[in-house]
Order: C-alpha cells, then structure tokens, then sequence
C-alpha cells in the first residue's frame, strides 16, 4: 500500500517532527572508470564485518552532521540482521590505522544495488576521500563476487539535509535523477537519538 500523494502547495507537520526532499538516482550500466588523482595512494577500502555499537557509532559519526538516524532508531534485531546477510556488502574507508567513511552496497534485490550508505566524517570532507569512495563503490556495485549474478541497476538517494554538493556530486560519478520523494521524520535531536546541537545549519523547533 503506497500512501497518498501530497497536495499542492504547503503541508503542516505535527509538532517536532521535519522533512526534507529527497532526489533518488540511477545508473543502469557501469561508467567509464574516472582517472585516479594524486593522494588516491592514501586511502584503502576494507571489508567490515560490523557489530551494531561499532556500526552505529561509525554511523553516527559520518552522519549527525546531516541528520542520519534511520539506522539509531531500528531494532537491534532488525539491524544484526542486515548487518549479517550474504547479500549487503559494508566497507570502512581507511588511511593508515584512521577510520575516514562507510559504505554500504545492499544487493538484497535482486538484479539490482543500493548506495544505500555513503559518507566520510567531517574531518576527511573535501580531501578526495569521497571521491575514492564513490568510485570504488560503483567498481564493488558493478563487479559483484563470484558465483553472484551481475545487477542491471544501481541506485542511491541525497536529501535536502545532505551536503549541498551531494546531489552535483552523484550526478558528476555517473548518477541520473529519476524520483522525488518527500520524507517526514520526527526530529531525532528531539527524541534524543542525536544531540541537540547536531545539525546547527537545520533549525530546531521545539514543539515545548
């Protein structure tokens, strides 16, 4: 069952809770692999066999700038499951023994891959982090392990409470726009999910 589309024009909100747009994107064939660039040398990316506190705190620490929470907010059952299938591949970006980003590839579906978690922590944005990120990411996506079927469909969504370069920089690794989605969330610095001062640049209204 799919809810009901918004109206036109403006949608109130019950007290404490925001939205943000979301664009999701494609790509339904691999890209020309882009040229590497001077300090690619730097990063590598390692297979993560995760545990839900180390998870969520390397979670936390890529995403409270941009509001993640989805991830804070499961159960725990719920999230050991998808941390453990056969068919999501996670990953740490590392520089020497520094933990930089986290990347999630859920092939759950078949024929098809999710971007479904991309990020560097704040300290790495801007340093060419993302990019090896990005690009070892769709390689991953594209080239499965052996003895698994190839996808035909690779996709990711970036929201309005992302970086303000995400969406140019999906797009710029090969990503198509295809969907608009308005997502409504109760605000998780109001649940206490996340700290209060986590994500200064959206407001915090408080519905007290």
């Amino acid at each position: 069952m799919t809810n009901p589309p918004l109206p036109p024009g403006y949608s109130p909100l019950k007290p404490g809770q925001i939205a943000n747009v979301v664009t999701c994107l494609e790509m339904h064939a691999a890209p020309p692999p882009r040229a590497g660039k001077a300090g690619d040398e730097e990063f590598r990316l390692v297979p993560w066999p995760a545990d839900i506190g180390a998870f969520r705190d390397l979670f936390r620490r890529v995403g409270q700038d941009w509001l993640w929470y989805s991830r804070l907010v499961m159960a725990d059952d719920k999230l050991q499951a998808i941390l453990e299938s056969p068919d999501v591949d996670l990953y740490r970006l590392m520089s020497g023994e520094d933990v930089l980003g986290l990347l999630e590839l859920d092939f759950r579906d078949p024929g098809q891959c999710e971007l479904s978690f991309f990020g560097v922590v704040p300290e790495a944005i801007g340093k060419g982090a993302g990019r090896y990120l990005v690009d070892r990411g769709i390689h991953l996506a594209w080239n499965r392990r052996a003895g698994q079927a190839p996808i035909e469909r690779l996709w990711v969504h970036t929201c309005t409470f992302d970086h303000p370069n995400a969406l140019g920089f999906y797009q710029k690794a090969g990503f198509v726009p295809y969907a608009f989605m308005v997502e409504v969330q109760d605000d998780p610095r109001l649940t206490g999910h996340l700290p209060r001062e986590a994500a200064p640049h959206i407001p915090l209204v408080d519905p007290k």
